[in-house]
């Protein structure tokens, strides 16, 4: 969103000064995302909640219009304070963020906060994500675009939310060149048994690679969804099978390769290589996920 005359303005720099002293209290739970590969946790997802462990729904269906502006910078500050304070940056692990692109009017004057709070706890910028919504539709793809840079600038990875479930996916791609892409989670739901959406995943882990782009398959629940992702070759991955969000802390993982170790589950590999087909992917599908790949680029 563009700012507009300069009492508008003066009110949208007032409301991200305020974002401190928000009307109404909240924090925040944390996520893992898992490098399924070497089993460390690549990040942690910030995510927002009542005081008393209230969903992200409660909170968000308080914040009204005007406040907006105000909420976004207090998601902010509440998300790095909280993470400092669990001593998440010592960990390695990066700390993602979710943002309004429409609640940012200027890229850098609404990022002061943000950085004054990062110096101020010692948390470095460069294991900062910061991470678009597909659910909120971009207007101004410039301006966007205008965001992205400069918080590249300051050593920040941006990373699309959702990617596929809201507005333009690819084409919001394209335009800012995002650092990471998570796959929404009805994509990945029950995927053993779509070999058409096995066939699109296969091809947006080549296309990231090809873009230099990191792929995050989300809201992974089953051992079955694991391996079949784990097959297509995702790396990272996030969902309840690892960990729930855990209000207030850092979650431990378990990842399902320790239940295997364990004799917990049977091994019911589905892969999406060429040469290790199972029924479930077809070489007719291993075609369209190849289709796939070239429409996608």
């Amino acid at each position: 969103m563009q700012s507009g005359s300069g009492g508008s303005t003066s009110r949208k720099c007032q409301a991200c000064r305020e974002g401190v002293d928000f009307p109404f209290q909240f924090s925040m739970a944390f996520q893992p995302i898992v490098d399924v590969q070497t089993g460390r946790i690549y990040a942690y997802e910030a995510l927002v909640r009542g005081l008393e462990n209230q969903p992200a729904g409660w909170v968000l269906e308080q914040v009204t219009a005007e406040q907006r502006y105000a909420f976004d910078q207090r998601c902010r500050v509440t998300a790095i304070a909280t993470a400092a304070k669990l001593g998440l940056a010592e960990t390695g692990a990066k700390l993602a963020i979710n943002f309004m692109p429409g609640a940012v009017y200027s890229p850098a004057a609404c990022l002061q906060l943000t950085l004054d709070t990062a110096r101020r706890l010692s948390f470095p910028s460069d294991q900062l994500i910061f991470e678009i919504t597909e659910g909120e539709e971009v207007v101004d793809r410039g301006h966007l675009a205008a965001i992205a840079r400069e918080y590249r600038r300051h050593g920040f990875e941006m990373a699309i939310d959702d990617f596929g479930a809201g507005y333009s996916g690819l084409n919001l791609l394209a335009e800012i060149g995002a650092d990471l892409v998570k796959l929404d989670m009805d994509l990945i739901r029950n995927i053993p048994e779509r070999p058409k959406a096995m066939a699109i995943v296969a091809a947006m882990v080549q296309l990231c690679e090809r873009l230099s782009t990191q792929l995050i398959a989300e809201g992974v629940e089953t051992p079955e969804e694991y391996e079949a992702l784990r097959g297509c070759g995702v790396r990272l991955m996030q969902g309840y099978l690892l960990a729930r969000p855990a209000f207030q802390t850092l979650p431990a993982v378990t990842l399902p390769d320790m239940w295997k170790r364990q004799g917990s589950y049977a091994d019911d590999t589905v892969s999406c290589e060429k040469d290790a087909i199972t029924p479930q992917l077809s070489q007719q599908n291993m075609t369209l996920g190849k289709e796939a790949l070239v429409s996608l680029c």
